[in-house]
């Protein structure tokens, strides 16, 4: 990125006024761009800094832009093949993410994780080890997990250590991206009405490696089809982690304690009940593989440990919240698929009261109806998906449903049908689009509710 580049940068949300940020002060000539008519331009300039230069464009893009961009960064919300996009491209504009753009002024090591569940955990907790091995002043914590890298790129030098959680939106528009240290947790069928394709989606995916190199290390799980496959043909070294069966290299589970085997050597590294404050077999699989990156980043294995032990679930993914009237309440909003809420359901241990539904992402949900295993006591079902999941539900024979038109009607209602011993989950297995702004606003309701409600 050269002074005085012309540079468009569409959407305006938090990755945007980053990116737009980042390249004013690197010296570009910036627009700043959004399509909803709803906004003006003073809308989109009031995120900025007072004294900021960069042009606002709301609604339609004017014509004399078009022709004189030379680059364009887009937000991660922009597909990459909207017309406006693939008419900026036919004239001639190069088109980056705004993960790409905040790279490019990357002084430090990076560690990328990426997977279709598990991976705002799993960078959390990656984040702490890093700050407590490397120290708070030079760790970075970016990406999907809600911090715009632009925004810290600048901070970065030659001894920082920068975690990305980074999203298949984000991995769409790589080039030069290159982490040391990258992780694909698993992948399942997630964001098809972006990507179209499952093919796509696994290649976007798998984009988290294009530049690495057998010098570089890949985290992958055994124990998904499309990651094991994966690592027949990574460039670079690979560290698998199973919760299944035990690996002659690697992370693996043996009963309640995870092992560590080089050589075929099986090594004893921790114990997930004594050791671990999260639950579900999908907590495990999320510490074997921060386990196998700091071992990647020679992080001692006992500050590892020490991490670990005081790191507690990350908010709204399978958080205990209450126990009111001898119900225990969980938010697992976070839970926007239907794989991220089957490891919502096998983490219960009592018989569970499940909200589901939400915003259509395509999905499909037989695997999470069979997962319920007798679990689940109540379905109660809100948002645009719950007649296409009650009729999924039917078809599997489980007819214990309930309907409601509002999210305070949901709660309600499963309050009442909760009784002493039982749980309540807010699992969805559907994005929070249409009746929420984020999942964090869904689950952040659930707990306010909770929480007002007698003992």
């Amino acid at each position: 990125m050269k002074s005085g580049e012309k540079c468009l940068v569409i959407g305006s949300g938090i990755s945007g006024v980053g990116s737009a940020t980042l390249l004013e002060h690197i010296g570009a000539e910036v627009v700043l761009y959004d399509s909803d008519e709803k906004l003006t331009a003073q809308d989109i300039r009031e995120k900025l800094a007072a004294d900021s230069r960069v042009r606002c464009v709301a609604g339609t893009l004017p014509e004399e832009v078009m022709n004189s961009v030379e680059t364009v960064v887009l937000s991660p919300g922009v597909p990459v093949d909207i017309p406006l996009v693939t008419e900026l491209k036919a004239k001639g504009a190069g088109v980056i993410g705004e993960i790409e753009l905040g790279y490019r002024q990357e002084k430090g090591r990076v560690i990328a994780i990426t997977g279709t569940n598990g991976k705002t955990t799993t960078t959390t907790l990656v984040g702490e080890i890093m700050k407590e091995y490397f120290g708070g002043e030079k760790t970075f914590v970016v990406g999907n997990i809600g911090k715009p890298y632009t925004s810290e790129c600048l901070k970065t030098g030659k001894d920082t250590v920068t975690v990305g959680e980074i999203s298949s939106f984000q991995l769409e528009t790589m080039i030069d991206f290159h982490p040391v240290v990258s992780a694909i947790l698993n992948i399942t069928p997630d964001h098809l009405n972006r990507h179209h394709t499952m093919e796509a989606y696994v290649q976007a995916k798998e984009n988290i490696t294009c530049n690495q190199t057998g010098e570089d290390v890949c985290v992958l799980n055994y124990e998904n089809d499309y990651t094991r496959e994966f690592g027949e043909h990574c460039p670079a070294r690979v560290v698998y982690f199973s919760s299944a069966r035990e690996l002659e290299d690697g992370y693996w589970l043996k009963g309640d304690v995870i092992m560590e085997s080089r050589g075929g050597v099986p090594v004893e590294v921790m114990d997930i009940h004594k050791d671990m404050n999260l639950v579900g077999i999908c907590n495990v699989e999320n510490v074997m593989a921060a386990l196998a990156i700091a071992e990647a980043m020679e992080v001692p294995r006992e500050t590892v440990l020490t991490v670990i032990r005081r790191f507690r679930a990350v908010e709204h993914r399978i958080e205990f919240v209450e126990t009111r009237g001898g119900v225990d309440y969980y938010d697992d909003s976070k839970g926007t698929n239907p794989d991220a809420a089957i490891q919502g359901i096998r983490a219960m241990s009592k018989p569970t009261i499940l909200i589901g539904g939400g915003y259509d992402k395509q999905s499909e949900y037989d695997e999470w109806i069979e997962s319920f295993g007798g679990r689940v006591k109540w379905l109660v079902l809100i948002g645009q998906t719950r007649d296409k999941i009650a009729e999924c539900a039917r078809k599997h024979g489980f007819d214990r449903i309930k309907f409601a038109d509002t999210y305070e009607e949901c709660l309600k209602l499963c309050t009442e049908l909760a009784e002493e011993g039982d749980a309540v989950l807010l699992s969805p297995a559907c994005a929070s689009w249409g009746m929420f702004p984020n999942y964090e606003v869904r689950g952040d309701l659930f707990k306010e509710y909770v929480r007002g409600l007698d003992s």
